[in-house]
């Protein structure tokens, strides 16, 4: 009878072993997939995924920056990501995580491209060399390679742009925007020509039968309004002189063009030479009748809004005061006496 309940005991034990292999794995994957830290720390570590790299080199970047225990069990974890058919996958980018984060939560984040955001502004009447060396500034990336990728006109992807575009300028709309930490040139230029798309078009579809300007010449004749309006109020009647000038068969004469054009930027001690002015440039609309080739900057929603509802003016002139206003005169010998004027005053003050 010994013998049989020895034996009986045995099996029992045996029995049990499936249990005990269970616990003894359970608790290894607990152990596996929590957090390396057990003590709550407000610090928290950043890491870069460079494109193309692969799922088990992330695991081990992520040990070795102390953020997961074990490299094995993200693997693990990984292979069950890929077999659940769960919408996602790796992606690219910087991440911030906690050191309290488990694998789990640290997998999710990444599978979901759940990176580090980063913000930027871009004024309105900036043109896409300023935008590029703004990027650069942000060490985004080079100027050159953003000012290459505005001269691709993407109108399989937004037909509604002009035919035979040379650039974008213009069509980038000005804004704040979010991004993730890691973007292209082309990415950028994809939400600000969005952003166009959403907030500037319905103005122009809006206006379209009050209005003999087609996108292009809207787009254009605004960025020279923003570009000579400092304060609000004059926007609507700066639209209207130029208008009213183009309708007469008048050159334009807005200095902002010939900056443009020679790339430079005139000041209040070093305003434009007459030779710059006489410099030939298809932007130059002291010699060239009409608006210029394409916009010169990208202009906000006021001086779209103003380009579409210009003030009925009798003014043909205006010159600028250096305090953000100008002089607004009916006739050229007005002008001259207000621009002798103004120059005489600022001299004054130097």
């Amino acid at each position: 009878m010994q013998s049989v309940r020895s034996s009986s005991k045995w099996w029992s034990y045996l029995a049990l072993l499936p249990v005990f292999f269970a616990i003894g794995a359970w608790r290894t994957w607990s152990w596996a997939i929590s957090p390396p830290q057990e003590t709550e720390t407000e610090e928290k570590i950043q890491i870069n995924i460079p494109l193309g790299t692969p799922a088990q080199q992330i695991g081990r970047d992520l040990k070795r920056k102390g953020l997961i225990r074990s490299d094995f069990a993200w693997k693990l974890w990984t292979k069950w990501l890929e077999v659940q058919n769960i919408e996602g996958g790796f992606q690219a980018g910087t991440y911030r995580f906690d050191y309290q984060d488990t694998l789990p939560e640290i997998a999710t984040k990444i599978w979901q491209g759940r990176v580090v955001q980063r913000r930027f502004t871009i004024p309105e009447g900036w043109s896409i060399q300023q935008m590029g060396n703004y990027f650069a500034s942000l060490d985004f990336f080079p100027a050159e390679d953003f000012v290459a990728a505005a001269r691709e006109i993407p109108r399989d992807k937004y037909p509604w742009l002009p035919a035979n575009l040379p650039h974008l300028e213009g069509f980038l709309f000005p804004d704040t925007y979010k991004v993730p930490s890691q973007v292209t040139p082309g990415q950028i230029i994809t939400i600000m020509l969005e952003q166009f798309e959403q907030v500037s078009l319905p103005l122009y579809h809006q206006a379209k039968q009050e209005t003999d300007l087609d996108l292009l010449e809207w787009v254009t004749l605004a960025s020279i309004v923003e570009k000579e309006a400092v304060v609000a109020q004059e926007r609507h009647r700066i639209a209207g002189v130029f208008l009213k000038r183009l309708n007469k068969g008048m050159k334009l004469e807005a200095d902002p063009t010939v900056e443009y054009g020679l790339g430079i930027k005139q000041t209040a001690h070093r305003p434009l030479t007459f030779a710059e002015v006489r410099t030939p440039s298809p932007y130059n609309t002291y010699l060239n009748a009409g608006l210029p080739p394409t916009p010169i900057a990208s202009p906000g929603a006021a001086s779209l809004k103003a380009a579409l509802n210009p003030e009925k003016t009798d003014f043909l002139f205006f010159v600028a005061r250096y305090d953000g206003t100008h002089v607004f005169s009916k006739t050229f010998t007005h002008h001259l006496t207000a621009t002798r004027q103004i120059r005489r005053k600022w001299q004054a003050t130097r």
